[in-house]
């Protein structure tokens, strides 16, 4: 299978949801030109209250198709945007990438992936029982958090669904990917 962007989506309000659209633009260092959390420095109330000038480094939110389907057949009614996240992916394991990788997304854009989504109680607020549907155990009893990653924006782009995506993970050792 392809990898592909199945949808893009943003907010320009600190929204749960974020709206699909035809196209998204991402802007080097950034973010997602005209959503809430495009910035330099970190826009998440919650870390801009604890402190504001740290980086962003959740600047793009990316989620895979597949747990959507995970959701739908558990009975949510989940969209893409629904969620927060701008990127929705297909043929892509999110979760298993490395801390570093580049996403290239369509012809131009790349975003390096720095971390996992820590999802939070607003998830039941769209949806009760959501929250504990995107959070699991692995083998060893710990926590897998599903409800995607985050990254930075290393190169400009009109990002559309539909465009191709090319993984390519950092020289190195592989980083498992932490909450950011």
């Amino acid at each position: 299978m392809t990898s592909r962007v199945t949808a893009v989506s943003r907010s320009a309000t600190h929204t749960f949801s974020k709206a699909p659209l035809e196209s998204i633009r991402l802007l080097t260092g950034l973010g997602v030109e005209g959503d809430a959390h495009a910035g330099v420095t970190v826009k998440h109330r919650s870390r801009v209250a604890r402190d504001p000038g740290q980086p962003n480094l959740r600047q793009v939110h990316l989620i895979h198709a597949e747990l959507h389907d995970e959701l739908r057949e558990a009975g949510f009614a989940v969209r893409a945007g629904d969620m927060g996240e701008n990127v929705t992916t297909r043929g892509v394991d999110l979760l298993a990438l490395s801390t570093g990788t580049r996403l290239h997304l369509g012809e131009t854009a790349v975003v390096e992936v720095t971390g996992l989504r820590n999802p939070c109680l607003q998830i039941d607020g769209f949806q009760d029982g959501l929250l504990k549907a995107v959070l699991g155990r692995d083998d060893h009893g710990e926590v897998v958090r599903k409800a995607g990653i985050m990254g930075i924006v290393l190169a400009d782009g009109e990002v559309r669904p539909g465009d191709p995506i090319r993984v390519e993970p950092p020289a190195g050792p592989h980083h498992p990917l932490r909450v950011v």
